[in-house]
């Protein structure tokens, strides 16, 4: 088993953002140095608590503090970009980074993100425009000669060279990866549909679910995927799981460090609040017993049932526990949220993972 890190990026909303990006880039550079394999940076508009617009931003910058670790958007929201624009951004990152960029991609989650583009969730227009715009980035990346597109909402002509008194106007801009850096697909959905799109493609899945029922689902609909596209069956090793992590000395030390930090202020006043909106709200993919009732779902309940806390034994022994209810996978990504009132306590965590807890899980290969 590898790991990695997802920073949605989250901070506190009196964060001062120059100072949370740096600290993100503190955190991206030590687990470079810990040997973490890969860093994915999430994309929100309208959430004060994820603050970053702007994740290939970031991922600039920690490129120049980095020497090993992939690096990724996780995820681009296709809905609200132009094709042409994220295409020709997307492929110039990916020569800066050499072989260390990821394109992570979804269809947007939050209802305001949607709301602030005009994107009607509710029609399904989001995941009709994710299709599209989809569509149109693999023909720009794979296929620079001249063409033209007619879609439902985006309309693209790459210039003819033919057509002009000199050749030097033409679409150009491919990655340095052939034919395209590593695709990636998140869901957190209990159906997880865009699995189903991660498998039929050959993309890398990646999962933000946190109870049996969910896991089962999602790799389900990725074996689903791949049948129906006539791929082979895809290895388990590729598959991304999502779990908050605190490791300390002793199981006391570490729920005592969740529970009075950053971690359970981030859910008790966004994260959670979030899951139990809207019409299939998140909050099921968090319960262990499908009876639970919402109330229940608490930091201490996660601390508890869902977060890798405690000591390096302890959190061995759950991290086995989940490779084998999710029936394996290939790499842990931790989720990060903002700890600087607690930088110590939350870099030896990182250390304790590196060099204690993966390395007595060398056998769980995902395969």
């Amino acid at each position: 088993m590898k790991a990695g890190m997802f920073l949605m990026p989250s901070h506190p909303p009196e964060r001062d953002t120059f100072e949370a990006h740096q600290w993100d880039l503190d955190c991206i550079a030590y687990g470079d140095e810990l040997g973490y394999t890969e860093a994915w940076i999430g994309e929100h508009f309208t959430a004060p608590w994820e603050p970053v617009q702007a994740p290939d931003l970031l991922i600039a910058q920690a490129l120049m503090r980095t020497t090993r670790i992939k690096l990724g958007v996780g995820v681009h929201l296709l809905p609200f970009h132009h094709p042409v624009e994220l295409a020709t951004r997307a492929a110039y990152l990916d020569h800066m980074a050499q072989g260390r960029y990821m394109f992570g991609i979804g269809s947007g989650g939050l209802p305001t993100d949607m709301q602030i583009f005009g994107v009607d969730a509710q029609a399904g227009e989001h995941q009709a425009r994710t299709r599209e715009c989809l569509e149109i980035i693999l023909k720009l990346w794979e296929s620079p000669e001249p063409f033209e597109y007619k879609g439902e909402f985006w309309s693209v002509t790459v210039p003819d060279p033919a057509e002009w008194e000199f050749a030097a106007l033409r679409n150009f801009r491919v990655p340095f990866q052939k034919p395209h850096p590593p695709i990636a697909m998140a869901s957190s959905s209990l159906t997880a549909s865009t699995l189903k799109l991660a498998g039929a493609r050959g993309f890398l899945p990646m999962s933000f679910t946190f109870n049996r029922a969910g896991l089962v689902n999602h790799w389900a609909a990725v074996e689903e995927g791949a049948r129906s596209a006539g791929r082979p069956q895809p290895s388990r090793s590729q598959w991304r799981i999502v779990r908050d992590v605190w490791i300390a000395d002793t199981d006391a030390e570490a729920r005592e460090g969740v529970l009075n930090g950053m971690l359970a202020r981030a859910h008790r006043e966004y994260l959670l609040p979030v899951y139990k909106f809207g019409p299939t709200p998140l909050i099921e993919g968090l319960k262990q017993d499908p009876e639970t009732p919402n109330d229940a779902i608490t930091p201490e309940y996660l601390a508890d049932n869902v977060w890798l806390v405690g000591s390096p034994e302890t959190v061995t022994r759950k991290l086995r526990d989940l490779y084998e209810m999710a029936g394996g996978f290939g790499i842990l990504l931790m989720m990060v949220v903002d700890h600087w009132q607690q930088n110590e306590a939350w870099r030896k965590s990182m250390r304790l993972l590196a060099e204690e807890v993966l390395p007595a899980l060398s056998d769980l290969t995902g395969d």
